[in-house]
């Protein structure tokens, strides 16, 4: 018979010598996930379907025996397994997947009143995960949201931040601070170290903030760009209003072992959302992720920083804008494309063979820029106007400096009122609804006003050089603004007008037809020195019967010029570490020098439509002059 002396000596060498016991390192574990539970701010969704973030961390226990989710495959999408699926079906399921109801391609509000409906009185859950690799501990916390509703739509999404502590277990991580964190974003995470200005922290616990749709986590509340796989493809809108929320913790226990006995379906090796073609696909598990059992290793690849679109700038921020923009419309037309290709295959094609057609059948040569007051093919007046813009790069660059100030004078402009909006915001829906729209007038404003003093100036230029008349910018523009009176009133007259119709939907096409009658105003002005009413009327006439002809020259033209800087600037993203606030400012430069090439098939149009409109009521037309002298 053993003595008790001996009894608690043996006792005690077990308690030094010995492992801790399972249940002594899962409290410990517990005790380290609640002390650093995040807080998780997400966009606050402000009416249901409208713009923000309808799904919050879910508890998986609300998906499970839950009659409207399915269980399907291996492999297949079809193939039906079971109906509302217990946490014991998921174990160990390879290539299978969950399906929840609705379509991931074509999502409408299916996916957000689903989730309402299933997390309603229930609060938002994050699991917790402990793991020790290389002498360290990582804290793992894991959000699963029901739908992924960014560029490439899918069902499910699991996002997750990481505290990693310079301690060899959880119970000695207690003792310490973390040294560094990081948020997962797309499929990268982005790091912090402990104590970091980006790094936001309320009571130790580090604030997350979820962007719209996609979940990526940032750090603080701005529109961030990614332009590779790591960062996504895509701007991640993270900026408020805010629902703060405070998770409840779950901790997954790190033996594996004890967390599928106590959490089956962590052992779930298939796909949490529906199969589908490419990255609309729902997502692996964190059970199959590097990071659940390498996350040190995995730590070792974060990056150090994101890149925040920048809000203004003395050009706008037209790149980012674009490229934001053509990233999402690129997805959903991929997803038009997977879901139903017919529809828009035929479109592309119809677009493109026309397209096509028209180049192959409009008449290019013989350009001949000089001899301005003459008829010419459609194919003629855009070489015409590329041919004198090269020849004059001096003269027409010029020109376009204009537009540099008159840029920056918008941006100055729309960021006082904007700043003026956030004062009032609070108080007054209307109110802050009304300098919104002040500020889209002024710019509209500013920006035809650059325009037209542009397009007058080429006019005028055009005239001197077939006069052959030695002319600089500066004289050009001094010969336009002898008719500046005029011109801002018909400017002002054209701006009214496209305000009153645009503001109701259903009038916009008439806005578009007006602005197509109106557009060689500036000309008309400069060259036949009308007043500003009558200056309408007699643009309306010169594109009377060559509207769509007109409208295609002018329109190609313009949206060609708009569209260059941003695009350019877009691919410079791609291909160059050039930052943002500098691409802003190239899309802009290249703007500015563009528009001159609108102004100068404007003014072409304008002497094409004057010789036809003169020539056209005189029975032979062949006995004609092939000139007219235009007067000044």
């Amino acid at each position: 018979m053993i003595r008790v002396p001996i009894v608690g000596a043996l006792l005690a060498f077990a308690l030094l010598v010995l492992p801790p016991a399972a249940g002594a390192d899962l409290a410990d574990e517990r005790a380290l996930a609640e002390k650093y539970a995040p807080v998780v701010r997400i966009v606050e969704q402000l009416e249901v379907c409208g713009y923000g973030e309808p799904f919050v961390p879910t508890d998986i226990d609300l998906l499970l025996d839950e009659q409207t989710v399915a269980l399907r495959g291996p492999w297949n999408r079809t193939d039906l397994v079971e109906i509302s699926p217990s946490a014991n079906d998921l174990v160990d399921r390879f290539e299978y997947h969950l399906d929840f109801p609705g379509d991931a391609l074509d999502p409408g509000c299916d996916y957000n009143r689903w989730a309402q409906r299933l997390t309603e009185g229930s609060e938002p859950v994050v699991y917790a995960h402990v793991v020790e690799e290389k002498g360290k501990v990582a804290v793992q916390y894991w959000f699963f949201y029901p739908f992924n509703d960014f560029n490439n739509t899918h069902e499910g999404d699991w996002e997750m931040i990481q505290l990693v502590f310079d301690a060899p277990a959880a119970a000695s991580a207690l003792d310490v601070d973390p040294t560094e964190v990081g948020y997962s974003s797309h499929e990268g995470a982005e790091r912090a170290e402990w104590g970091d200005e980006k790094l936001e922290l309320v009571d130790d616990r580090p604030v997350v903030y979820p962007a719209a749709g996609s979940h990526a986590n940032k750090y603080s509340a701005a529109l961030w760009l990614g332009s590779s796989a790591e960062a996504g493809v895509g701007c991640d809108d993270t900026r408020a209003p805010h629902r703060e929320l405070f998770p409840r913790v779950v901790t997954i226990p790190s033996d594996r072992a004890a967390a599928e006995a106590a959490y089956p379906w962590i052992a779930f090796e298939g796909r949490w959302g529906e199969l589908q073609k490419a990255f609309f696909n729902g997502p692996t598990g964190p059970n199959l992720k590097t990071q659940w059992t390498q996350p040190i290793t995995w730590s070792e690849d974060w990056r150090d920083v994101s890149y925040a679109v920048p809000t203004g700038g003395a050009f706008g921020t037209g790149t980012t804008d674009f490229f934001c923009s053509a990233v999402a419309a690129g997805s959903r037309a991929l997803a038009q494309l997977l879901s139903n290709p017919l529809p828009l295959v035929l479109a592309i094609a119809a677009v493109f063979s026309l397209v096509i057609f028209a180049a192959v059948r409009a008449t290019w040569t013989p350009v001949a820029p000089r001899r301005i007051a003459r008829r010419r093919s459609w194919g003629q007046i855009i070489s015409a106007s590329a041919r004198m813009y090269v020849r004059r790069p001096g003269l027409f660059l010029g020109l376009g400096v204009l537009l540099v100030p008159i840029g920056i004078a918008i941006t100055v402009v729309q960021w006082l009122l904007l700043a003026a909006l956030d004062l009032i915001g609070s108080v007054s829906g209307e109110a802050a609804g009304a300098w919104a729209f002040l500020s889209v007038v002024v710019g509209t404003t500013f920006a035809l006003l650059g325009l037209g003093l542009v397009m007058a100036a080429a006019a005028c230029a055009l005239v001197e050089i077939d006069a052959g008349r030695p002319v600089s910018a500066w004289s050009a523009y001094r010969l336009a603004l002898r008719r500046i009176r005029p011109l801002l009133g018909a400017i002002a007259l054209f701006v009214v007008v496209w305000v009153v119709l645009t503001t109701t939907v259903f009038l916009i096409p008439v806005a578009i037809w007006l602005a197509i009658r109106w557009c060689l105003v500036a000309p008309v002005v400069e060259l036949e020195d009308h007043r500003p009413y009558p200056a309408l009327r007699r643009s309306a006439s010169l594109v009377r019967g060559r509207w769509i002809r007109v409208g295609s020259l002018v329109g190609v033209s313009a949206a060609a010029a708009l569209v260059a800087g941003p695009l350019l600037g877009a691919i410079l993203i791609f291909v160059t570490e050039a930052p943002l606030a500098f691409l802003n400012v190239f899309a802009g430069v290249v703007y500015a020098l563009a528009m001159p090439f609108v102004a100068l098939v404007a003014s072409y149009v304008y002497f094409d439509s004057r010789a036809r409109h003169e020539l056209e009521p005189v029975e032979r037309i062949s006995e004609l002059p092939a000139e007219i002298e235009l007067a000044r």
